[in-house]
């Protein structure tokens, strides 16, 4: 069974960056889609960002795109989310997630959260004003 654990997160001044790591256990790392969500207080847990298999493909919310960067490493089995210039409104406790099963198209990339079946425990990112 694959396990997820994150990292990374913490309290940031607004305007700051964090870098959020994602380790993946198992064999077949490579073979999985990856995303990353987040659920603010009070809301709905909401995608941010997600990458391909082959990593060539990336979907990022509005909301973050040109601050945020989604990459992964094969070889460390992990993926990681690259956060500038943080906002008040980026708090949030933030989820990695995988696609294990039956991605066929590498470059293909899922949206929602029901295209994910493992769940990381999720991490802590408060940004203050």
């Amino acid at each position: 069974q694959v396990q997820l654990v994150e990292s990374g997160g913490g309290l940031v001044q607004a305007g700051g960056s964090l870098r959020l790591s994602c380790a993946a256990s198992g064999r077949s790392f490579s073979s999985y889609s990856m995303g990353w969500f987040r659920q603010r207080p009070g809301k709905e847990r909401e995608i941010v960002a997600a990458l391909s298999r082959s990593g060539d493909n990336a979907y990022y919310i509005d909301f973050v795109k040109g601050r945020f960067t989604i990459s992964r490493d094969n070889a460390k089995s992990a993926v990681y989310l690259q956060m500038n210039s943080l906002k008040p409104e980026d708090t949030a406790v933030y989820y990695c997630a995988a696609r294990t099963r039956n991605v066929y198209n590498v470059y293909i990339v899922f949206h929602y959260r029901n295209d994910y079946d493992t769940w990381g425990q999720g991490t802590q990112v408060t940004v203050s004003s």
